[in-house]
């Protein structure tokens, strides 16, 4: 999945769930794309930090969050 594919499907589960913080609807996201992506996200995080921080679904979030967050900074 794309970066950009990661931040449609984000702000699509952020429009299904305004209340929820941005961590939250990471966590939601990661879970609604399953386990074969969840090891996608975090084997990219992997890559990028190159340590493996807390649990496989932790930095699956992470990931998630580090792609939302550079593309909000990148706006700015």
């Amino acid at each position: 999945m794309s970066d950009e594919e990661l931040i449609v499907e984000f702000a699509l589960a952020r429009l299904d769930h305004p209340g929820l913080d941005l961590d939250e609807v990471a966590a939601l996201l990661v879970r609604r794309l399953g386990p074969e992506r969840t090891v996608d996200f975090a084997a990219q995080n992997l890559a990028d930090r190159g340590e493996l921080r807390g649990s496989l679904f932790d930095a699956a979030v992470e990931r998630v969050m580090r792609v939302v967050l550079t593309l909000r900074d990148a706006q700015g």
